[in-house]
């Protein structure tokens, strides 16, 4: 849907999401999107008298993840995870979404919600995949009106998608819900990045 649409509106409206862009604080929804960052030190920018250009050199894509996760780890020495695991992490969310026809603005609340988690150093190999469904479950039960057997079918789901036990997800939804200070409704600055690629990449 484009941005500002009726959809998107409405949307905010029943999210709570003020009517303007709320203060920024101090999660950036476009740093670990970062266009960047895939670039590295393969990238050169050429400036000349009336514009500018950015040249990327042909690098062999196993070379240039390698060189994109050191340099995430160098900036972000406490996170426990490569950034190619966490852009793949959100991949499944995403495409669990669809196949649970998720809306991309709870997408992008689930999106927000863990990339809050990462940027924290709470994720590591062990929980990664039960913070991924925790931040799903908790993003449609806020954004969406789900029935009973909604929110079933979304655990079968993540329970299948991410292979773990619904026991530990039930259980996991309450740890990030407190990770999270408890805040789940999201001001529209946060959110409306990750909306934008997601309807624009679909």
């Amino acid at each position: 849907f484009p941005v500002h649409s009726p959809h998107w509106q409405r949307s905010c409206l029943l999210l709570g999401f003020p009517e303007q862009f709320g203060e920024s604080s101090e999660y950036n929804p476009n740093l670990l999107d970062d266009p960047q960052w895939p670039c590295g030190k393969h990238k050169r920018v050429l400036i000349f008298a009336s514009y500018m250009t950015t040249v990327i050199e042909y690098v062999k894509p196993s070379d240039l993840k390698k060189d994109m996760n050191e340099t995430f780890k160098e900036k972000f020495p406490h996170i426990k995870l490569t950034l190619s695991k966490i852009r793949s992490l959100k991949r499944e969310m995403w495409n669990l979404s669809e196949e649970c026809n998720l809306e991309p603005v709870t997408v992008s609340m689930a999106y927000v919600y863990f990339e809050k988690l990462v940027l924290q150093g709470k994720l590591n190999k062990q929980n990664r995949k039960l913070c991924a469904g925790a931040c799903v479950l908790l993003a449609a039960k806020i954004s969406s009106d789900l029935r009973k057997h909604e929110v079933k079918h979304l655990i079968d789901k993540l329970e299948e998608r991410f292979r773990f036990n619904r026991r530990d997800l039930i259980g996991f939804e309450f740890t990030v819900l407190v990770a999270l200070e408890l805040v789940l409704y999201l001001p529209e600055n946060q959110v409306l990045p990750h909306y934008r690629r997601l309807t624009q990449q679909a």
